[in-house]
């Protein structure tokens, strides 16, 4: 199945026309992929025209939706995702109704937007569409490129959180900064991650290029929320801040991890808000960019809400959000024995990060998964650093085997392998044609470390969000 097939949503009432249940359900669901297959005939998000001249023409005949609340605005190349739904617990946790925007999608389209905390059903999803629809038609005749379906479905978000309405948005940037067609929302609140080389065909591999690009979320008034970054990415965020008079915050300054170690399940924290020090936090998930992630979101929230130094978050409704975090698709355990992960990083920045909390070093605090013998399943698409990722993983991997995912944009799994070989050494690496087949290969694999070193093995599937989701297909998770 590919990740983006519709799944049917759980049987409802009859509609208004007298329709019986299964019916009405059937009727949906034909609508809903007939939805989808039209505006899958638009420009993909890897196909696009640096302008926010479309968004702002279709906002403007909706009457400025993504006006009608505060919008905290998240970019950055890895994290973004994880990061948004961290903030959405806070807020909501809070006391908050939120709405999330986020991209790309796992398994269905209908993740992307979230009304507090919950994805929008098929159903909701075909009536918001419908609603914007007429409008999208006369932005298309009126501009010399049709809509993108990524600026089709920000509209929709938008019109979607004015229609609930949200008190609050969490909206993550598709790409880039600046142009991105997310950017026509001012935001409150700029939230920026880890910046690293991704999408090299249209931001380049400038490193600050590509952060000048991802400065353009930070708008005059905005208080800029700024993860780690290597110097001179920071230089550039800084001097955006100033030109724009915005108010700024910076982990390892204002905000951080002051420890964490491992738990079950996850990793426990203690952390540096703007407002104080919260103790006792768990995070249901690995990884030390995990923790960094909840600090991010932690500051932004803070700031959202005022805090600083005179005052904090309430610390109990900090633990109890953080403790429900979720974020599928990121080094997310799907089965127990041999411990099979799912994780969709998909450019070496993200695979540096798995590699390191899939195996930390020794002297690092927090290892807390360390594999004994560990196996991935790589698919990545064409237009990818292959090498790179590859080479980011070889260190924490005994062994690979390369494949390719249903998506028409990935690489060949004889290409593929033809790097992996490159990386790794013939003696480590397989090839199978398909996800599935290279997944039970995988677990055979992992098997084969036997007796009691069975408890220390491991696969990860990763590569590409494409095959995150796929691989959440095969051991029957449902769309996140």
């Amino acid at each position: 199945m590919r990740p983006d097939t519709p799944v049917p949503a759980a049987s409802t009432a009859g509609d208004i026309s007298g329709a019986a249940p299964a019916e009405a359900e059937a009727a949906a669901f034909a609508e809903f992929a007939a939805v989808e297959a039209e505006l899958n005939t638009r420009w993909p998000e890897t196909r696009l025209q640096p302008s926010t001249a479309r968004i702002a023409a279709l906002v403007d005949l909706l009457g400025s939706p993504q006006r009608g609340y505060p919008v905290l605005h998240i970019a950055g190349t890895n994290g973004k995702t994880s990061v948004a739904r961290m903030v959405d617990a806070l807020l909501t946790r809070l006391g908050l109704r939120t709405g999330r925007y986020t991209s790309p999608h796992l398994q269905s389209v209908t993740e992307r937007i979230s009304i507090d905390g919950v994805p929008v059903g098929q159903r909701r999803y075909l009536q918001v569409y419908r609603d914007i629809e007429p409008y999208v038609t006369m932005v298309d005749a009126a501009q010399p490129i049709a809509m993108s379906k990524f600026e089709v479905l920000t509209g929709m978000a938008f019109a979607a959180f004015a229609d609930a309405p949200v008190d609050a948005a969490v909206v993550e940037v598709g790409m880039g900064g600046t142009w991105d067609a997310t950017n026509v929302a001012d935001a409150t609140i700029a939230l920026v991650t880890p910046i690293g080389v991704d999408h090299v065909e249209y931001l380049g591999t400038d490193i600050t290029a590509i952060a000048g690009e991802k400065a353009g979320i930070v708008k005059p008034g905005a208080i800029a929320v700024l993860a780690a970054q290597p110097r001179e990415v920071l230089e550039v965020l800084l001097r955006r801040v100033a030109e724009v008079d915005a108010t700024v915050a910076r982990e390892g300054m204002e905000f951080g991890v002051l420890s964490r170690r491992p738990a079950v399940g996850g990793q426990q924290l203690r952390l540096q808000g703007l407002g104080g020090v919260y103790d006792d936090v768990y995070l249901p998930l690995h990884g030390a960019h995990q923790a960094a992630n909840a600090v991010l979101a932690l500051a932004a929230v803070e700031a959202f809400f005022g805090a600083g130094a005179a005052r904090k978050l309430d610390a109990d409704a900090v633990v109890e959000a953080f403790a429900g975090v979720r974020s599928p698709g990121r080094l997310e355990r799907l089965r127990a024995a041999p411990a099979v992960f799912a994780d969709a990083a998909h450019n070496p920045h993200g695979a540096r990060a798995l590699a390191a909390a899939l195996r930390p070093e020794p002297a690092e605090d927090g290892a807390e998964l360390g594999f004994r013998r560990l196996v991935a399943v790589v698919a990545t698409m064409a237009d990818k650093d292959a090498r790179g990722i590859l080479a980011e993983l070889e260190p924490a991997v005994d062994e690979v085997v390369v494949t390719r995912n249903s998506s028409p944009r990935a690489m060949d799994a004889g290409e593929l392998a033809e790097i992996a070989v490159e990386v790794f050494g013939a003696g480590r690496v397989s090839v199978a044609p398909r996800l599935d087949e290279a997944v039970s290969a995988a677990v055979q694999l992992a098997e084969e470390a036997g007796g009691d070193r069975l408890a220390g093995a491991g696969v990860v599937i990763t590569g590409s969000v494409v095959t995150a989701g796929e691989a959440r297909t095969l051991f029957g998770k449902a769309p996140a």
